[in-house]
């Protein structure tokens, strides 16, 4: 499509589910739902709006207003407004910021689903559980794209060696080792930390004397979290 002479066309094709809730607080979910189906003109829009209910396992609430639903619900009905037209493409912006864990793992099974049905889903995220459910993956940066491809793929294209400390003093560990060469990140995990760099000669060089102190080093398996943090530092996102 030519988005600049077949905008609505194009429009009929996309579906677009915003990070922050936008459908009408003040209609239950049933009417949220039927207007949505008016609006993009779909015969039947009650019988519609059933179907749509009864997809996402919104019946038995289907009268509720939709500004007294928790994070959870909203996002539900959010997704079913959005597939409602029956898009190619969907595009989703950060969908569960807010929800609890259940609340997640449900819409990802939704997403799941309608990506086996052959629906195409983009998703940001900043969770990198979600991420590493994607078939594929992309880190963007001032609108450049700074890596892709499988999770897997991502990890080993980083390039990246990771080591694990746990023991007294971290705090103090960390901020004597961030200086130090071959060492590009340092990042308090939990009760431990995460050490990384893309040249792991020079990083066993640099900790060589610090192996047989009150702390102890183990490598670890380099995760997309420690890649996603390296890529923060590489791109300028943030300190890593």
């Amino acid at each position: 499509y030519d988005i600049t002479t077949q905008t609505e066309m194009l429009k009929r094709h996309v579906g677009y589910m915003t990070q922050h809730f936008s459908l009408y607080t003040d209609l239950s979910i049933r009417q949220n739902l039927e207007f949505v189906a008016r609006v993009h003109e779909l015969p039947h829009p009650r019988r519609q709006a059933r179907a749509a209910i009864e997809r996402l396992g919104l019946a038995g609430r289907e009268d509720q207003l939709a500004g007294a639903l928790s994070g959870g619900w909203k996002q539900r009905l959010a997704l079913s407004a959005c597939i409602l037209p029956g898009p190619e493409l969907l595009l989703l912006d950060e969908p569960t910021a807010g929800v609890d864990p259940k609340a997640r793992r449900d819409f990802w099974n939704n997403i799941h689903d309608l990506a086996a049905e052959g629906m195409t889903v983009l998703v940001s995220t900043h969770y990198m559980d979600e991420a590493e459910r994607c078939h594929e993956l992309a880190y963007l940066s001032a609108g450049q794209i700074l890596t892709r491809g499988t999770a897997q793929e991502v990890i080993e294209n980083s390039h990246l060696t990771t080591w694990t400390v746990s023991g007294p003093d971290l705090s103090e560990l960390a901020k004597r080792i961030k200086t130090l060469p071959g060492i590009e990140s340092v990042t308090p995990f939990g009760t431990t930390l995460h050490v990384s760099g893309t040249d792991a000669a020079r990083i066993e060089k640099s900790i060589s004397g610090l192996l047989d102190g009150p702390q102890k080093w183990e490598r670890a398996e380099v995760t997309l979290e420690d890649v996603f943090i390296h890529m923060m530092g590489v791109a300028g996102d943030g300190e890593a």
